[in-house]
């Protein structure tokens, strides 16, 4: 086979996803077969139907940087037998091909019932006491990913590029501004119930693509946006914020990190708006009302 580089900006089309699962599988021995696309977003997620893997293609500049990072973070869970995915063994990871990161994961079966705010809690209780994290965590810079993700976006129009650019300057003097009142330390990054799977041995985490140390706050703040901001059926955040016995909604530097979780949420499908056109309507949507500074209308979750 003949070595080609994906570009890594509108790359990641569904044809080239299949092309590098087949490469890689070539590869790793693997078997392609019947793979299905579980999850196409900030990251291009297949579970093989011939073997329990999940294969986890980076979709964005700003998650391939951070593919090694996630390979270290997992080792080091794994060490302590905290309850998360884990790498497939056997094999030098992450994986580059034809430009792109990849990795290998067991699949943990979706046999319990759903997580909820309560079992979140539980496991950032465990992650926030984990001890001797390893010394290349990065600082929390939340505002660098975002800015990649506006570095290559897919059918972009320059005023929304102008107003994010905006925008991302004013949420990072903000953040400046904040006193945190909880003790820094590990934080998982992207703390919601989307990142935690119901294993036949309880929920576990996955997803570290955002591990780092910085402020606890921020780990609480996704379920409180999602409570305000998604249409969910529960309300996690409340039993989160019982089981954890913090209520972040309550600290009065919140309304920044909500300012900053639905920008994130706007901005982290821009590298495949055009790859993956089923989004489309939904980020146009979000993209609209968060323009408008509208607080109440309520978000879907890309599908």
């Amino acid at each position: 086979m003949s070595v080609t580089t994906i570009g890594p900006s509108g790359g990641l089309t569904r044809d080239n996803l299949h092309f590098l699962l087949g490469a890689l599988c070539a590869e790793t021995g693997l078997d392609p077969t019947g793979a299905e696309l579980i999850k196409f977003t900030n990251n291009a997620v297949f579970r093989l139907r011939t073997a329990p893997v999940v294969v986890r293609i980076a979709g964005s500049t700003a998650a391939r940087d951070r593919a090694s990072l996630v390979v270290r973070v997992a080792r080091w869970l794994q060490g302590h037998d905290f309850p998360a995915v884990r790498l497939l063994p056997g094999f030098e990871q992450p994986f580059l091909l034809h430009g792109q990161m990849i990795t290998l994961w067991k699949e943990v079966p979706c046999t319990g019932r759903r997580p909820d705010g309560a079992d979140l809690a539980v496991l950032l209780r465990r992650l926030h006491r984990l001890p001797g994290a390893p010394d290349e965590l990065p600082p929390w810079r939340p505002m660098r990913e975002v800015r990649q993700r506006l570095d290559e976006p897919e059918e972009l129009g320059a005023a929304d590029h102008a107003f994010l650019l905006r925008e991302c300057d004013e949420v990072e003097e903000r953040l400046a501004g904040l006193r945190f009142a909880l003790p820094p330390g590990v934080i998982h990054g992207d703390a919601f119930l989307g990142n935690v799977i119901a294993g036949p041995r309880g929920p576990v985490l996955c997803d570290f693509d955002g591990t780092g140390v910085g402020p606890r706050e921020w780990d609480l703040a996704p379920v409180a946006v999602g409570r305000l901001r998604l249409d969910y059926a529960t309300d996690d955040h409340a039993m989160l914020a019982e089981h954890y016995g913090v209520d972040v909604t309550e600290w009065e530097g919140f309304p920044v990190l909500r300012r900053l979780r639905e920008l994130k949420l706007v901005t982290s499908v821009l590298p495949i708006l055009r790859s993956n056109p089923s989004i489309r309507a939904q980020w146009e949507h979000r993209m609209r009302t968060f323009r408008a500074r509208d607080l109440t209308t309520r978000w879907q979750p890309y599908r």
